[in-house]
């Protein structure tokens, strides 16, 4: 059985939590887009992390974490990654890396500096982690997959070729130091040997997982308009952040992925630039940002402060219809217990029209917020185990929100730990 666990908005919806959740009851969990990019946050038992290559099962001894074909596999981080949660008392993880999942290079980091800073104020917000380069090399054929690695011949002759195109730029246009391919080269001959251990053939190994009947749990990074084809383009990844992708990017048949679980956050917030209409400013801002998450509304990676603002129907209908949600995890629900009136964006005015449905990109820019208002409920709902004990105002925003997304909630998140989930 096959369940995908995808966000529905622009990422950080809390994503790591449930699938830390849903990895207990799993076999396998997979990683099958993105690279170290963006991070999953988990409090658990052996304390809080924040993982960025390594998927969310990591925590559990009897289940297998693998890295797909899809990911942009940063090889000397995932080995810092496994070293770290294993320095904090963590069991050594049952880890597999697909033999078709492509390299992300040390070049890739600085092109991606590089650019931005050449871009200057017209830049995409860019984490600098090397992840548009990486996928543009890997579609433009002159990536490095890490079955490559395993053949000398081939590695020697793809380093001096990819130099050639990649000084070229660097001369040129960046005006900064050259690649020498005898370097480049010899760290790909350290990453062959610290990457051996964990290499597989992936497909090979769900196809007979699939027969045999185990769970496996495909785990995405960021959210719906992140996507390149569906998101909010240009300002989005540069790998597909749909369910429907996990199928390409672990190697399974799409028609295996029978759950789609989609998570979605009470309110918005986001990382990065971009449209994003339902957007909250000032102390209004900083008070939802201060009280947000487990610690405040900041990247797990980066650290920098997310944009945050109210709940968007609209953003986030779209984003579980192109996900295919077959369920929603609401998540952050206890955060808004402060406030009197909770405000949702139930519709966008574009040009003196108003629509629920989420438009392109040139028109999102346009896009003003029609809000309707809601009671809080003014209380902390945190150690609430059942849904019936939930204050009446609290259930009635729920089931507000899940008639307008159009999906079942199922799950309603109301704490940062592993725990705090009530089954609706």
């Amino acid at each position: 059985m096959v369940r995908a666990i995808v966000g529905a908005n622009w990422g950080d919806e809390g994503k790591g939590k449930i699938t830390d959740m849903l990895a207990k009851e799993s076999d396998i969990i997979i990683r099958f887009q993105g690279g170290s990019n963006a991070g999953h946050t988990i409090i658990n038992d052996y304390g809080k992390f924040a993982l960025h290559l390594l998927p969310s099962g990591v925590f559990y001894q009897h289940t297998t974490s693998i890295i797909g074909n899809g990911v942009a596999l940063n090889i000397p981080y995932l080995i810092k990654e496994i070293q770290s949660i294993v320095d904090r008392g963590v069991p050594k993880p049952h880890i597999l890396v697909s033999d078709r999942a492509q390299i992300l290079m040390p070049y890739h980091v600085l092109f991606d500096t590089y650019e931005e800073a050449r871009l200057a104020g017209k830049s995409f917000g860019s984490t600098k982690s090397g992840i548009a380069p990486f996928y543009s090399d890997k579609y433009a054929k002159i990536g490095f997959q890490v079955s490559e690695l395993f053949d000398d011949d081939l590695l020697k002759e793809k380093t001096e070729r990819v130099c050639e195109i990649k000084n070229v730029l660097l001369e040129h246009l960046y005006h900064k130091p050259l690649l020498d391919p005898k370097e480049l080269y010899d760290e790909l001959v350290t990453y062959r040997e610290m990457i051996r251990p964990y290499v597989c053939d992936v497909s090979a190994y769900l196809h007979n997982a699939i027969k045999e009947g185990k769970k496996i749990l495909l785990e995405g990074q960021l959210g719906s308009l992140k996507d390149p084809d569906h998101g909010i383009y240009p300002m989005v990844t540069s790998s597909s952040t749909l369910a429907a992708y996990g199928a390409i990017g672990a190697g399974i048949p799409p028609y295996e992925i029978k759950d789609i679980t989609t998570v979605v956050k009470a309110y918005s917030s986001a990382v990065g630039a971009g449209a994003f209409v339902s957007e909250i400013f000032g102390d209004e801002a900083e008070e939802l940002r201060n009280r947000g998450g487990d610690g405040g509304e900041y990247g797990a990676t980066t650290g920098r402060p997310r944009r945050v603002g109210w709940f968007d129907a609209v953003a986030t209908r779209y984003g579980c219809r192109i996900q295919g949600a077959t369920e929603v995890a609401f998540t952050v629900l206890d955060v808004l217990g402060y406030l009197d009136e909770i405000p949702v964006c139930i519709g966008y005015e574009i040009d003196g029209e108003v629509t629920r449905d989420f438009p392109t990109t040139a028109k999102l820019e346009k896009a003003k917020p029609v809000f309707t208002k809601l009671p809080g409920w003014k209380t902390d709902i945190r150690g609430i185990k059942n849904y019936a004990d939930l204050p009446e105002n609290c259930r009635k925003y729920i089931e507000f929100v899940e008639k307008e997304i159009e999906v079942p909630i199922t799950m309603v998140s109301n704490g940062p730990g592993r725990d705090d989930i009530i089954l609706k």
